[in-house]
């Protein structure tokens, strides 16, 4: 495919090459989980028992981006069913997570850290539920690789020793736990020590014990037992020995963002109600294609209503490395995502209206030939909620913490060092944007999936020492305030930033992408899937290509504020499409050469069976392999 005319040339070399082969790719966000998956597919296993495989061992190697007390979300598609499907592994809020009770604590909002602040965990179940209906392998030998990395180590990554070396006084001061798991020996690990989690390892293994006694009571059909065996390992999971380890130890109360000291409010009662769950895709058209995303609780759709804004526009203003294609896509997004803040959550959400020609075409009029500063959503049948407070900068109601308001996104107003760009900047409480990681897999059969794991990362709340991972802390998506649709509700889901992709042609699907980077993650895919679709590019130089975002919109993540206007550059965008971004009235960052995007994609082409992959340089830690 050659480049689009109407496109800005993408360049001649691209950090790493676009792989090409016809056996199987996979691609995420650390090269352990990468070669992980990879070697499942080596050993016969199916796409979805490599994904399995790779997510347990990045619990293990980016354990600052994600953890087993988190959560995920997966849109996938099997050699025998194309239709796009999405995995539910976000849990929901706790029975005794109320606003009522926030408030009673002295809180307006959800803290960024901290046990208050988490979901029932879903991240677990969601995989051995994938494993349990789509893999072939037992769990026994899909956990083999990541048991393995716990217990006999691996060596840490700089950024882990970053975040690490960041919350040492927290751990230090206020979480014990997770000072005798984190701080080998009483200090920060330096990169590349040998780092091991014992504890987590004798978790898995224990879960894998589950089931090795019921081999014997199933049917003698070894699909069954094998069934089975993921079954009771779910049960010790979610009613058995971690649920009830997450219930004692959350009953303390620690140190939280807010500067406060509250117990959690998790029960083993709310883990035993949670089952992950499948539920088919949200989809939309885009210049020939078809794009999977998750349902209205999480952010997913406000892409795919972003595309339909976008749809009908000629192709030179769909280019995000110019002014009028930066300025055209960014004022698309806005309204996509003041959209999300009016109307998105585990309810009620009235999509077919949002995705709509007539809607999608009377939102398109709004945008204008200068940036707006406002948060302008539109009107549909469904009432919008209330919308959310509008706060530029935010002071908790407990004692100043060092780095509360400071921007987190990777490399905004120089926040983070050229070297970390590309990664979280975790705040010396825990509180973390930009998080997250992602695999993308694609087996020879035609099995693809796009997960995205998240939550439960090891700065997020105190480490439970019999388990060695901590909670995460999605309920700080949600609002306290009454009649937002995304209000704090007992037993639904908050709504979750984790926003996986998948393309398809003509009823095929074509590619899996997707990116951590919290609020950025669509808007990061979006760039992607104007470049490679409409502008020719192939996935590694979307990939490559310099990246934006705006921040004019209230923030998922704790604190919560937003940039009226506000838009983050690489400066690889060039100082005279900036120049011209700023006299349109953007409130431009400039946020250094690399630092944005941290994307990962495999694709497949059904008419000649070539498989392919890319991934992310930024941050030296992605990494795409195959065959």
């Amino acid at each position: 495919m050659s480049t689009n005319p109407a496109f800005v040339e993408p360049g001649v070399e691209t950090t790493r090459p676009d792989l090409r082969g016809t056996f199987g790719m996979a691609a995420s966000t650390h090269w352990t989980a990468t070669s992980t998956a990879q070697a499942v597919l080596e050993r016969g296993g199916n796409a979805f028992d490599a994904a399995v495989a790779g997510a347990f061992v990045l619990h293990v190697v980016e354990p600052h981006l994600n953890g087993p007390g988190g959560d995920m979300t997966a849109v996938f598609a099997t050699a025998t069913d194309k239709a796009p499907t999405v995995l539910n592994g976000q849990g929901p809020a706790p029975a005794g997570a109320t606003p009522e009770h926030f408030r009673s604590e002295g809180l307006d909002l959800v803290p960024g850290a901290g046990a208050l602040a988490a979901a029932v965990p879903g991240a677990v179940d969601a995989w051995f539920l994938l494993l349990r209906d789509h893999g072939t392998w037992e769990l026994a030998d899909v956990l083999a690789y990541a048991i393995g990395y716990a217990r006999d180590g691996h060596p840490v990554a700089p950024r882990v020793a970053a975040t690490i070396a960041t919350v040492q006084d927290l751990f230090r001061d206020h979480w014990p736990t997770s000072a005798d798991r984190w701080l080998p020996g009483g200090s920060a690990p330096v990169p590349g020590t040998v780092l091991r989690n014992e504890t987590y390892a004798a978790v898995l293994e224990r879960l894998v014990d589950a089931g090795s006694d019921v081999a014997e009571d199933v049917a003698e059909d070894g699909a069954d037992a094998r069934a089975a065996r993921i079954d009771a390992a779910r049960d010790a999971w979610s009613r058995g020995f971690v649920a009830e380890a997450v219930d004692r130890f959350v009953r303390a109360p620690h140190r939280h963002a807010s500067g406060t000291d509250h117990a959690g409010v998790i029960r083993a009662s709310d883990m035993a109600a949670f089952r992950a769950s499948y539920e088919p895709a949200t989809t939309a058209e885009f210049r020939g294609c078809t794009i999977a995303k998750t349902g209205p609780w999480g952010q997913g759709p406000a892409l795919l209503q972003t595309l339909r804004l976008l749809e009908p526009l000629e192709d030179a203003r769909l280019d995000p490395s110019t002014v009028l294609g930066a300025h055209t896509i960014v004022e698309a997004q806005k309204l996509a995502l003041a959209d999300r803040e009016a109307y998105y959550g585990d309810g009620d959400v009235p999509m077919d209206e949002l995705l709509a020609d007539a809607y999608s075409d009377a939102r398109r009029a709004l945008i204008g030939e200068r940036a707006s500063h406002e948060l302008r959503p539109g009107s549909v049948s469904t009432r919008a909620g209330a919308l959310p407070p509008l706060r530029e900068t935010y002071t908790p109601g407990g004692e100043p913490i060092a780095g509360v308001g400071e921007p987190t996104v990777p490399g905004a107003r120089g926040a983070a060092p050229v070297e970390d760009r590309g990664e979280p900047v975790v705040m010396e409480t825990g509180e973390t944007r930009g998080d997250t990681c992602h695999i993308d897999v694609v087996d020879r059969w035609g099995n693809i999936v796009s997960a995205t794991p998240s939550g439960g990362w090891l700065q997020s709340s105190p480490t439970v020492p019999e388990l060695g991972f901590c909670l995460g802390t999605r309920m700080q998506m949600t609002w306290l305030e009454e009649g937002t649709a995304s209000t704090l509700t007992p037993g639904q889901r908050p709504r979750t930033t984790l926003t996986p992709t998948l393309v398809l042609r003509d009823g095929e699907p074509v590619m899996a992408l997707g990116s951590p980077g919290g609020d950025q993650q669509d808007q990061w895919q979006l760039l992607f899937l104007l470049r490679t679709i409409v502008g020719g590019y192939s996935p590694q130089q979307a990939i490559d290509a310099p990246a934006l975002h705006t921040t004019s919109f209230p923030g998922s993540f704790w604190p919560r504020t937003w940039t009226p206007g506000g838009l983050v550059v690489e400066d690889r965008l060039g100082d005279a499409v900036i120049a011209g971004l700023e006299a349109l009235g953007h409130v431009v960052t400039r946020a250094g050469d690399w630092s944005l995007g941290r994307l990962s994609c495999v694709t497949r082409d059904p008419a000649t069976g070539v498989l392919g992959a890319a991934a992310n340089p930024r941050g030296a830690q992605g990494h795409a392999t195959g065959r």
